[in-house]
Formats: structure tokens, sequence, C-alpha cells
């Protein structure tokens, strides 16, 4: 709809006599040319007799006609109107480069306005940031460092090594067999750094076609290929711009491939497919795989340089069959929350069952352990124990003569064993103090309490192993 210029002239007429600020307009010499109703309202004159008279003879305090001469606009300045403390703008009105006028609007009718305003802002910045901060934790709910669990030496190095890497913005690689948790311990690394604000961009570079990796990663513009969308396509490094991007299963990704991606990283920019011009990028590179990289680069299957790129940081994340210690605690954590998402009531492993799963060497490692602890609830019944029945046959039927245990020796007198020492060596680090010993533990402090009576510990005999705990290499150390 096209306006003429009376329809327009009314148009304006209305914006200027409707606007909640104060509004009054004077020519080059100070004289009143408009005053909206609201502003003569308060001053207690009529807009006729305002109209035509020098803005100083109707407003108090005012620089308006100061502002005409001087041609530079005042913003924000404090003005005293009828005793009441007001907030003001004085703005130059120029046509083809001559000031022909000056604009006034008051803003703020107090000075308490405006302090109830900045509050405002303030309270909304705070609910904002609350807000901020409680979509962070949902997204990263099961993807922090407190998600990793274990006390075995080999995962609490490792472990606080990715702690210390997170705060880098260096490239990342995460080597590790399938199942080792290597997305985890990606998630935890880009929640503890200071991209955690913006999502962790996730590539599966196995899952997707040759043909198309260039243009999931890099993007296209429109009409680059047939049945390419006509408005283009970001890529996944663009929509990782300052966040973090997960490459997994690097190394399945084909040599051209490779040749660009090596380019990217060195130069922090990106062509899209179609393109001739690059955009820079800002983004971390967080890669995993469960190949054998070294034996690729001999192969020349993987480019040596690419690898060098990608390993300024290296976290080889151990096997669970290496760390057996782990597995009673990993498996009640993955009990309780596998019969909480099921609502069921699982009470734990009976001897004869956890005697079958510590022997067992797990090669699908701790995801094979999270899909047999399932299958075993989902087989639990009123007894409410996983017993060796509810394992798979080829868990349930392997031979006692493997367990490698000492003779006359229980399951519960190795645990027991296991968790004395570990007590000690926590207690020993701490200098006795429990609190700091039950976090060491990753367990409470009632808990603690309760297994230093059951095992009838206490700080003197923990003074005396202190000791032997310093020469022994096999001890966990936190």
């Amino acid at each position: 709809m096209v306006y003429n210029e009376h329809e327009l002239l009314e148009l304006y007429k209305a914006i200027f006599e409707h606007s909640y600020n104060w509004l009054v307009v004077t020519d080059k010499d100070g004289i009143i040319m408009l005053m909206n109703k609201p502003y003569c309202d308060f001053i207690g004159i009529d807009q006729e007799n305002a109209i035509g008279k020098h803005v100083t003879e109707v407003i108090e305090n005012t620089r308006m006609h100061i502002v005409a001469k001087t041609g530079q606009r005042e913003i924000g300045q404090v003005q005293k109107i009828k005793g009441n403390q007001m907030i003001a703008d004085r703005i130059p009105i120029y046509r083809n480069g001559e000031l022909i006028g000056v604009m006034g609007s008051v803003v703020f009718k107090d000075i308490a306005d405006l302090d109830s305003y900045v509050k405002k802002v303030a309270l909304m910045e705070q609910e904002l940031d609350y807000y901020k901060k409680e979509l962070k934790k949902a997204r990263g709910i099961e993807h922090t460092f407190d998600k990793i669990i274990g006390i075995s030496e080999a995962l609490v190095e490792i472990k606080e090594m990715a702690m210390k890497v997170s705060k880098s913005k260096s490239s990342v690689l995460i080597l590790g067999e399938s199942g080792t948790g290597k997305e985890l311990y990606a998630n935890a690394i880009h929640n503890a750094s200071v991209r955690r604000e913006y999502d962790m961009v996730k590539v599966n570079c196995a899952s997707i076609p040759p043909n198309l990796l260039e243009s999931e990663l890099f993007g296209y513009e429109a009409g680059a290929f047939t049945g390419a969308r006509k408005e283009g396509k970001l890529g996944k490094f663009e929509i990782a711009h300052k966040s973090t991007i997960f490459l997994d299963e690097i190394g399945d990704l084909p040599l051209e491939m490779q040749a660009k991606l090596l380019r990217v990283l060195q130069e922090k920019e990106i062509e899209k497919v179609g393109s001739t011009e690059t955009k820079k990028i800002d983004v971390r590179v967080i890669a995993a795989t469960n190949r054998d990289l070294d034996e690729m680069i001999r192969q020349k299957t993987f480019r040596q340089d690419l690898y060098y790129r990608l390993n300024i940081f290296k976290i080889e994340i151990p096997p669970l069959r290496k760390r057996k210690e782990d597995i009673p605690l990993l498996a009640d954590v993955l009990m309780k929350k596998i019969a909480k998402e099921m609502d069921r009531f699982v009470t734990g492993f009976d001897d004869e069952a956890m005697e079958l799963i510590l022997k067992y060497p797990w090669p699908g490692n701790v995801r094979e352990l999270e899909n047999v602890i399932e299958r075993a609830i989902n087989l639990v019944g009123k007894e409410a124990w996983i017993t060796k029945y509810h394992l798979p046959y080829h868990i349930r039927e392997q031979k006692s003569s493997d367990l490698g245990l000492i003779p006359g020796e229980s399951l519960k007198d190795m645990v027991a064993q296991l968790e004395i020492k570990e007590i000690n060596n926590a207690l020993a680090l701490s200098g006795g103090n429990k609190i700091n010993a039950a976090k060491i533990l990753g367990i409470s402090r009632t808990s603690l309490y309760e297994k230093m009576g059951r095992y009838n510990l206490d700080l003197e005999t923990v003074r005396k192993n202190d000791n032997v705990r310093k020469n022994d290499t096999t001890s966990i150390h936190f």
C-alpha cells in the first residue's frame, strides 16, 4: 500500500502526539515549532500558546537553543523541570548539510524511572544468565568428568590429564577401543572448556558417504551440484564456529578429505563447495578413533602431517580388561542408573555373578558391560539380585579355574582388601582428613565412616600403612 503525502503527514502527526516520550522541536533560532500534548500538559501550557515562543520561555533549564548554535547532539543529559530531575536528549536536525532545527526528547520523566529501568534490565540479565546455566546443566548432565567412573591408577591419570586439556584451545586426539567411552571424554572436555556456552558439533566420519563428506563438513553454495538446496547449506565446521567439533572415527576419513581437513586446521578457514571465497572460523577439534593410526601412517592410509596436527594432546583410554579394579564400582553405578530408567528394583550382584563379571575380558568394554547389565535387569525377578543365571551364556559358562584367584580367597575378601588399600591411600594423601579422603574416593563421608568401622581402620593404622603405600607400585594414585 502506497501512502500519499497528506496521509503520511497525518501519520507523522499521530506518532508525534502519541509518543511515550515528551517531544519538542525548535527552528535554528530556538523558536518552538512543535510540542506534543503530554509535554505541554506537564509544563502547564496550551500547545497553541507554546508554538511560536522561544524555547527558554516555555521550558526551564533547556539547552535546545545552545544545541542549535553548536550543532552538537546531547544524549542522556539531566535536566531539572518543575523540581523533577529528568533525562533528556537534544538532537540537531540537518537538511542538505545545513542545520534547520533541534528536536528535544524527555526519555525518562524522573531519575527514579531510569533507576527502575536499570534494575529491571539487571534483573533480566540475571534471569537470562540463570537460564543459560540451567540449560547448560540440562545439556551436559550426562557429559561431565563426574560421570567418568573408576578408581584405577590408569583411569585417574587420564581423567586428570583430560581435565587439564579442557582449559586449552588445542586439538585433542582420543584413542581407544570401541566402547571405551571416547565420546564421553570429548563431551566432558568440551563442557569443562570456555566454549561450553555453545553446543559441541558431532560428526561420525565413518557414517557419511565419501562423496558427501566435503559438503557435510564445509557446506556448499546454492546450485553447487545437482540436487543441492537452492539456498545452499552450512557445513559442520561453520556451525561449530566458537565451539568444538568432534570428529569421531577420524581413521575412516578418505585421504583426499584428510588433505582438505589439514588445510582447514592450518589456515583456520573453510571454503564451501561451489565457492571461490574462504571464511575464517574459530573451531576447536577433538578427534577420536579405535584404529591404529601409527600403522595406518606406515601403510600410507593416514597422513602423517594431519596426525601431528591432531595429536597435540593425546588421550589413550585403557580397555576395561586392563582396569578390572574399576569393574565393581562401574557395574554398581550402571546397575542403579539402568534400574532407575527401567523402574525396576534391583539390590545388586551376588558374589558368583560378580566373580564371572570380573573374570570376563570385555572385548566390547563399557558399552558391552552396560548392555549385559541391562539384559540382566530385564531378567531379574522377585529375588532382586543379579545372579549368574541372568548373565549371557558366554559369560556364565566360564571355568572357575580361569579366575586366577588365590586358593581359599573369596571374592568378598578380594574386594575387602582392595577397599582397605584404597581407603588407606586416600586417608594418607589427605593427611587424615576424612572429608577430603571421601572426595578422593568418590564416596560420601558417611560411606567412608561405615567402611572404616567395618574394617576397624583408624588413622594410626593408616599412618603405619602409609610407608607400605609409598613402596607399593600397584597402588592407585589420585
